[in-house]
């Protein structure tokens, strides 16, 4: 390891001394217009647009209250919805029942795919997931490809002629 560190400063420093003899290239001037412009719309944009450190104090405030005013709303609903649901005809009622008939339906259901897993062999269940897999694969993938052949700017196409 010690026998590598000179060798990789002395390649170091050749690099370095190599990249600082290169003379200094002057940016495509349309690519300075887009900058400028870049800068000169970044800094007239509206104060909520900016992130919440540059917002005005006032704004900033009542942002803060607001947002603990909401906070106390909401521990007031939770406290509200406890004393509610103590009550023996609550909402608590109605959701039991809700439970026990979903606790049936995922039963019923449960059933239902067991007897599908003994009918159907676990040959054709795998290389059914595994045929569905590659399509999603292959969906995707027209999905990313369609994506880039339809947001490529003319800009890029003109870089990539050229």
């Amino acid at each position: 390891m010690n026998e590598q560190r000179p060798a990789g400063e002395k390649l170091e420093r050749l690099l370095d001394r190599t990249l600082r003899e290169l003379p200094l290239r002057q940016a495509p001037r349309s690519l300075e217009a887009r900058v400028l412009d870049a800068i000169e719309s970044r800094a007239s944009r509206p104060w909520w647009r900016l992130s919440f450190g540059h917002w005005p104090d006032f704004a900033r405030s009542v942002f803060v209250v607001a947002c603990a005013g909401l906070v106390w709303i909401s521990a007031i609903e939770g406290i509200w919805a406890l004393g509610v649901l103590d009550s023996p005809h609550g909402p608590l009622a109605v959701s039991l029942s809700w439970a026990r008939e979903a606790t049936a339906f995922a039963g019923a259901l449960s059933e239902i795919l067991a007897a599908f897993g003994r009918v159907v062999p676990s040959a054709w269940l795998s290389n059914g997931l595994a045929l569905s897999a590659g399509l999603y694969a292959v969906l995707f993938g027209l999905g990313i490809a369609g994506y880039r052949l339809l947001h490529l700017d003319s800009r890029t196409l003109g870089n990539i002629e050229s």
